[in-house]
């Protein structure tokens, strides 16, 4: 049986596990885009090139694959993608949280239970901005990433749909 640093016998399925665990955490994190028209490419291409570093106090991390319109922050990911379908559950009476003139949606069942994660997304726009953030980070990284990603939207992606 293998031996630790201090002559003690280290189980050798603790020694198995050890590689699992420690790739599992610290890879680029994986996104998932549509397919998209060549002006929507181009419009979020140029959207995540001017996406910050950090995000409600989170560091970005790497993403695969690594030129998708994405980013993402911290561990777990908070995920901001550019180019995603139009929501399920939003439509022109659909109610949205509004952040320096940008409105996005939010699925009705997320707004009272703080222990889901959170989707919001601009759906007003094209093409469409969403933002995953896990659980743990509610309830204050919701209103932080609006706020910080309205201005990008705005000066990005074209308003087709008010959604206040």
């Amino acid at each position: 049986m293998p031996r630790s640093s201090r002559g003690r016998l280290v189980p050798l399925a603790a020694l198995l596990t050890l590689p699992l665990s420690l790739s599992a955490c610290g890879g680029p994190v994986e996104v998932d885009i549509p397919r998209q028209s060549a002006a929507d490419r181009a419009a979020c291409a140029a959207f995540a090139a001017d996406l910050p570093d950090s995000l409600a106090d989170e560091e970005q991390v790497s993403i695969e694959p690594a030129d998708a319109p994405a980013a993402a922050y911290g561990d777990p990911a908070i995920v901001v993608r550019c180019g995603v379908a139009k929501p399920a559950g939003f439509d022109l009476t659909a109610s949205c949280e509004s952040a320096d003139g940008v409105g996005y949606y939010i699925p009705d069942q997320q707004y009272d239970d703080q222990g889901l994660d959170l989707t919001l997304t601009a759906a007003g726009y094209r093409p469409r901005v969403e933002v995953t953030i896990p659980s743990r980070y509610r309830p204050n990284a919701g209103p932080a990433a609006m706020t910080v990603l309205a201005p990008l939207i705005k000066k990005h992606l074209t308003l087709v749909d008010d959604c206040d």
